[in-house]
């Protein structure tokens, strides 16, 4: 099939993680000769000792530290873009979506998380790309507040949930049902061990190293499930499969490098923008296997929180400033989507945020600021379009 899965990891310390998972891949059978690897990290670490891990596991991959970020920009003719990505942060994530979107031979994206490691028993690839294509009857989960916590599995016993669950939106009732889907975009795998939690809600938990004392473990997840149309859930990119065409309405948002100091939000508010999209395009995001262990490093919880704290109220409301966007061209309900759809879809929620007046939230400008940058980032990708394809060696 030749490298058509590019797997994408912003890492700073735990990089080794990466042998783990092509251990996995290797004890399932799973052709690691269909991954590319792109380790984003900065100029202060060890990115040659990352280069020599790969050489080592035999897996085509690369290392992109800033210095290398900026001269890949350079030799794209998008240095004008580089902006879009900022350094040190989470989000980085992105620079992994525009070095895909260049190379037109990747099919499918996967995002991991260094301070995660797979389950020796499940097939992580392998199972992201089962539920990428899969097609049939699944569980279907909605709620009275249009908000599916992906922890509602076991909610009346933990209370858990998950970081960029709107406080509004708690105490929700939930409904199940079964329904037959298909056209599926994404793939979400959750986690045991710690919750990804935001820190008022770990604070509450009682521990001030930015862990919840309460842990997940494989019980606490049942069956696969999707949320139901109209319906919100918390996206989070620790361990996340995709396929490429939802690239245009996927950039992981600009944050911790702004004057409002907002932070933390970028995979979770990317989360709420694609799963508009799919719900006006007819296709879905699959929830649940494979899981992963979350081994979350100890950080002050109220770095956390500071980090967050700007962001707080505009989560509880950004959902609905894009609930009611329809896009201004025409797109396929059927669910034959393609990226074209998702670039209107995700235009249209740009122009809803630039163009709206948020004076009444704290840090309200943010949004404004949010939608720029959403714009920019679609004009990037047609810069991209428009430099020829190298061919695959």
């Amino acid at each position: 099939m030749g490298r058509e899965i590019c797997v994408i990891i912003p890492t700073i310390r735990e990089y080794e993680c990466l042998r783990e998972y092509l251990r996995n891949a290797r004890d399932h059978g799973f052709d690691t000769s269909r991954l590319h690897v792109l380790l984003i990290t900065e100029d202060f670490c060890e990115g040659d000792a990352m280069a020599a891990m790969l050489k080592e596991e035999g897996v085509s991959g690369e290392v992109f530290d800033g210095t290398r970020r900026e001269e890949w920009y350079e030799e794209q003719g998008i240095a004008e873009y580089g902006h879009l990505v900022p350094a040190a942060s989470h989000a980085e994530t992105s620079f992994g979506l525009l070095y895909m979107w260049a190379n037109p031979k990747f099919e499918y994206g996967v995002f991991i998380d260094d301070d995660t490691l797979p389950h020796e028993d499940e097939d992580f690839f392998g199972t992201h790309m089962e539920n990428l294509a899969f097609e049939g009857e699944v569980e279907t989960v909605s709620s009275d507040e249009r908000w599916v916590n992906v922890l509602h599995r076991n909610a009346d016993d933990h209370g858990l949930y998950p970081r960029g669950y709107p406080y509004a939106a708690m105490d929700e009732t939930v409904e199940t049902n079964r329904k037959n889907i298909g056209n599926v975009v994404a793939s979400q795998g959750l986690w045991t061990n710690v919750p990804d939690l935001d820190a008022v809600r770990i604070l509450m938990d009682g521990d001030l190293q930015g862990q919840a004392r309460t842990r997940t473990s494989r019980e606490d997840f049942g069956a696969d499930f999707v949320a139901a149309r109209g319906n919100y859930l918390t996206v989070c990119s620790m361990n996340l499969a995709f396929r490429r065409e939802v690239i245009p309405a996927f950039y992981q948002l600009p944050m911790d490098d702004n004057r409002w100091d907002v932070g933390r939000f970028d995979d979770i508010w990317s989360g709420v923008f694609l799963k508009r999209a799919c719900d006006l395009l007819g296709t879905r995001i699959y929830n649940g296997a494979p899981l992963c262990e979350h081994n979350k490093a100890a950080r002050s919880t109220f770095d956390d929180l500071h980090n967050e704290v700007a962001g707080l109220e505009l989560n509880e409301h950004l959902w609905e400033v894009v609930d009611d966007v329809e896009p201004a061209s025409e797109t396929r309900p059927s669910g034959d989507a393609e990226a074209d759809d998702y670039a209107a879809v995700y235009e249209a929620m740009a122009r809803a945020l630039v163009d709206g007046e948020f004076g009444e939230y704290r840090n309200g400008a943010f949004f404004n600021h949010v939608g720029e940058h959403m714009q920019e980032w679609l004009a990037c990708l047609d810069a991209l379009d428009r430099i020829p394809a190298v061919a695959d060696d």
